[in-house]
């Protein structure tokens, strides 16, 4: 197993952390939690890079990637709901849309087919970062005298639709090179 690959199932390894610290860590803004969460992004960049300029980039890692982004994205986030933060209904609408989008690469890869990540799903994976990092440290904080609602809400709304955006490009692209016979 390469360097990459090894950084990849770091970032798997760190969730559990993310969410002990989450749930029972320390009160809001939860520094704990979001500095683990943070590494853990950071994971992704790393081990993209180190894959790309040193020529190591696997199938296994093409496959494992996507899985462990939508492991941290998704843990995180129904933690969130947990812990009062998020709303359920958008965690679950990003988090099903997550598990179809793993089924239809279940399927291509059976096949032996890698769809790559389009710009909207790095665009979506980006804002979901930023949604749980506003949630996860609380920020900004609430003011008792305006209702507004938090960054971190605001940002799941624009995760939302590129989700669903995302979401429909990848099934097209699912549906030109399957073969379904």
């Amino acid at each position: 197993m390469n360097l990459p690959n090894k950084i990849t199932l770091g970032r798997i390894f760190l969730v559990p952390f993310i969410i002990v610290f989450l749930v029972v860590g320390e009160k809001v803004p939860n520094y704990t939690a979001g500095a683990i969460f943070l590494a853990a992004v950071l994971t992704d960049w790393l081990d993209g890079q180190i894959a790309r300029n040193t020529r190591q980039v696997t199938t296994l890692g093409k496959l494992l990637d996507p899985i462990a982004d939508k492991l941290l994205i998704s843990t995180a986030l129904i933690a969130l709901v947990q812990v009062g933060r998020a709303p359920a209904w958008m965690v679950v609408l990003i988090v099903g849309r997550e598990l179809a989008i793993t089924g239809l690469r279940t399927i291509a890869a059976s096949q032996s087919v890698i769809i790559h990540a389009s710009d909207f799903g790095k665009y979506k994976m980006l804002t979901e970062v930023a949604a749980v990092s506003f949630l996860i440290l609380d920020w900004p904080p609430e003011w008792g005298f305006i209702a507004i609602p938090s960054l971190g809400v605001l940002c799941l709304w624009g995760a939302i639709a590129l989700s669903i955006v995302s979401g429909i490009d990848y099934f097209l692209k699912f549906w030109k090179v399957i073969d379904l016979s």
